[in-house]
């Protein structure tokens, strides 16, 4: 069961080639008690990864929901699109191993998921990993600590 914070609602975008994969991972994460906020695609017709990259990355950043997750077909383009707001830690990770260092070194707040490159089942696994992972701060703290341009 989780220990994760069910009372701050979870931000969850995606492109159209993410469309499966996030209604997938947002029925996981309702059936556990979260409240998400999709900010969409919905479908399948061809969009723009940033206009939903950026809501994600503007409610976490803001503090409006605890976390983000972004999928897209590679993951770049999310990530890259998130990484551009103040705050934000965008990781790219197509293993669990990848999500859990994402947290415990790096204090990502978002996770970035490739569709096209995942197995089936996969990015539940990740989101799961990321969500019960701590940072583990000491001497990963002050390396966070200087990621920001000042």
């Amino acid at each position: 069961m989780y220990t994760f914070n069910t009372t701050t609602p979870i931000a969850i975008g995606c492109d159209h080639a993410g469309v499966d994969c996030k209604n997938e991972i947002i029925a996981f994460l309702e059936s556990n008690g979260h409240t998400i906020k999709n900010f969409g695609t919905n479908t399948s017709d061809s969009v723009d990864y940033p206009d939903y990259a950026h809501p994600v990355a503007s409610a976490v950043e803001t503090g409006d929901c605890s976390f983000g997750i972004l999928i897209c077909g590679s993951a770049n383009g999310v990530a890259i699109t998130a990484n551009k707001h103040a705050g934000i830690r965008a990781a790219i990770c197509w293993e669990t191993a990848l999500a859990v260092l994402a947290k415990q070194h790096n204090n990502a707040n978002i996770i970035c998921i490739p569709a096209r490159f995942i197995a089936d089942g996969e990015a539940i696994k990740m989101v799961d990993a990321f969500m019960q992972t701590p940072f583990e701060g000491g001497r990963h703290e002050n390396r966070v600590n200087k990621i920001p341009c000042q």
